[in-house]
């Protein structure tokens, strides 16, 4: 066929399905009851070297949107932003479940948790590593809109069941950045005293943190069972890594408080 005679029939073709087309799609109104996709921002460890990161992420089921390495720091997509990665699996935050959905992760590249001569211990980030971390999330929550207190860890959004990015993770620092939330050191403080003078009961544990945003079942009840010291541990490896036992102490319930009251 020649030239002339193939757009003609490009051009017949393009007509018809005009035709086609079905009813004009109306534009004129909008819900205000929406929002972005993407809303939040899940940080993970990779527990891996990069060679078999790189190989999970990108040809087992499991996958994320970021592989951050280490040496040089390098910053690899894997996943657009606009589709789905398979990176948070059975997970809960502020209400919302399914996170694959509305999520992006970003994979560190640390080896997590290792066994030493002296026994378990979590490697720590090198600065240049985080520093390729923080221009990415600058970045990300830039062009969502997404705001600092919905950038969360693994362990944060499936307590239990994950650990990353660990108690070594600097989420100070994010803070610090405007990339993440901290809570008022002073304010912690000053409430301490009164926790330890009376530690609140379980459901108030639950409540507080389920304000925050953990996933936690049966807020009324008033045991310190495995599920809810699962969460504490949680919130404890992020906001007081030095010790993260899940122990309901005052100054876990001083943290949550600062957290949580207005």
């Amino acid at each position: 066929m020649n030239m002339p005679a193939r757009r003609s029939l490009l051009a017949a073709s393009a007509a018809w399905l005009a035709g086609c087309a079905g009813p004009r799609v109306d534009t004129r109104f909008s819900a205000i009851s929406q929002g972005p996709r993407i809303d939040l921002v899940v940080l993970h460890y990779t527990a891996l070297d990069f060679d078999d990161s790189l190989r999970v992420l990108t040809q087992q089921v499991v996958s994320s949107h970021y592989l951050v390495d280490v040496d040089p720091p390098t910053i690899y997509r894997l996943v657009a932003e606009d589709r789905r990665a398979n990176h948070a699996g059975i997970s809960a935050w502020a209400g919302r479940v399914l996170l694959n959905m509305s999520s992006i992760g970003i994979e560190i590249v640390n080896p997590g948790r290792v066994l030493t001569p002296e026994g378990e211990r979590y490697v720590p980030y090198p600065p240049a590593q985080i520093d390729a971390v923080i221009v990415l999330l600058r970045g990300i929550l830039a062009r969502w809109g997404i705001p600092k207190e919905r950038v969360v860890g693994h362990a944060d959004v499936a307590p239990g069941r994950k650990q990353d990015p660990g108690p070594l993770f600097p989420w100070k620092r994010l803070a610090d950045e405007g990339l993440a939330l901290w809570f008022d050191e002073a304010r912690a403080a000053s409430l301490r005293p009164r926790f330890e003078a009376a530690l609140p009961p379980a459901r108030w544990f639950r409540l507080r943190l389920a304000q925050f945003g953990y996933g936690v079942a049966e807020l009324e009840n008033e045991a310190f069972d495995a599920p809810l010291r699962a969460v504490l541990t949680s919130l404890q490896m992020r906001f007081r890594p030095a010790r993260h036992d899940g122990e309901p102490d005052a100054e876990t319930a001083a943290i949550l408080a600062a957290l949580t009251q207005p």
